[in-house]
């Protein structure tokens, strides 16, 4: 059973009896295309200084942290590829934290590939070592999106927001995987204005020299966006997406490549989903089981263990039956409130 421990600041909860539909922080997670986000672990030993969702060790707004089983991971990602009629062309480990911090990392990616046909993990790069990235490839992995940002160590460990970051680390690993796997790398930094411009320039300049992107694009570059629940670089302004392009038309221009996602096709297309199994408002019988990933907030079980839903305002987390409205199910993700 998924039993909460207490760990530093927070909750530690292994994974390995509740339904993995349903929470954005883990499980499985479908948007209706064939692609399937995979989310084995919540845990991040980063504290990015734009990060969307608040990880790492000095998060204000989280109250658990989470660990899937693998092999309970593997059977939620099996129903899911059911229930999608088998239109599933990619698995993809990503997450609100390092998917690398998974301790069976491998053995998930080999059962994933026994599943659906491509099988690609998001990760900072730090935690990969060449023993793990050659169980990864023998394990099938397709491709690494290796999040870089900049190619110095000091600015860096400024984004990254802990002082033992070494970019060169990543950049050994990264060089290793072209070099020695099969495996494909896409280089994903997000574009700060006024803060990595030129390193952007310098990460292509890199990725075009090693040999990046053999089947798959190099490069995807991302926009930095404040979210809600995220982290706002101070001084810093959000671009717009006008000016997000113009960016990436000059780097086009100057190295000859295409760096627009909108022009790149990875495969990825509109897929039948898993079916939604609660509308918004409706009042639903709900056991709650854990404390939820952010501070305020419970998990719950509705009675046939098919999803969890998130119970936003409430603390207690001692289990008990409560009725609640459901208020977003947005992708399959179940937010309610208690009703009175």
């Amino acid at each position: 059973m998924a039993v909460p421990r207490v760990w530093g600041n927070r909750y530690l909860i292994h994974v390995d009896d509740i339904p993995l539909f349903g929470h954005i922080a883990f499980g499985v997670i479908d948007r209706g295309t064939n692609v399937l986000q995979v989310r084995s672990t919540t845990i991040c030993p980063f504290n990015c200084v734009y990060c969307s969702v608040d990880a790492g060790p000095y998060s204000a707004r989280r109250q658990s942290e989470f660990i899937v089983d693998a092999d309970w991971l593997v059977k939620w990602v099996r129903l899911a590829y059911k229930l999608k009629r088998g239109e599933v062309l990619e698995a993809l480990l990503d997450g609100v934290g390092e998917p690398a911090t998974h301790p069976s990392l491998p053995k998930i990616v080999g059962e994933l590939k026994k599943i659906v046909p491509r099988v690609a993990l998001e990760t900072r790069g730090f935690l990969l070592t060449k023993d793990l990235i050659t169980r990864l490839w023998e394990a099938g992995l397709d491709r690494l999106n290796v999040s870089i940002d900049t190619l110095e160590d000091e600015k860096a460990r400024y984004l990254t927001g802990v002082r033992w970051f070494n970019v060169g680390r990543v950049k050994e690993a990264v060089e290793y995987t072209v070099k020695e796997t099969g495996i494909d790398v896409m280089l994903t930094p997000v574009w700060i204005p006024g803060i990595n411009d030129e390193d952007i320039a310098e990460i292509v300049e890199w990725g075009l020299r090693i040999g990046v992107g053999k089947r798959f694009p190099g490069f995807g570059i991302q926009k930095y966006e404040v979210h809600k629940h995220g982290r706002k670089i101070p001084g810093v302004r959000e671009p717009s997406w006008g000016e997000f392009y113009k960016f990436i038309r000059g780097l086009e221009e100057r190295y000859g490549v295409v760096l627009d996602y909108r022009k790149l096709d990875m495969g990825f297309r509109k897929a039948s989903r898993i079916p939604i199994i609660f509308r918004k408002n409706d009042i639903v019988e709900l056991d709650v089981k854990l404390p939820g990933w952010l501070k305020n907030e419970v998990i719950a079980v509705d009675e046939e263990n098919r999803v969890v839903v998130t119970i936003v305002g409430a603390r207690d987390f001692s289990e008990r039956r409560v009725k609640a409205r459901i208020i977003s199910n947005e992708d399959g993700i179940y937010i309610a409130r208690l009703v009175e």
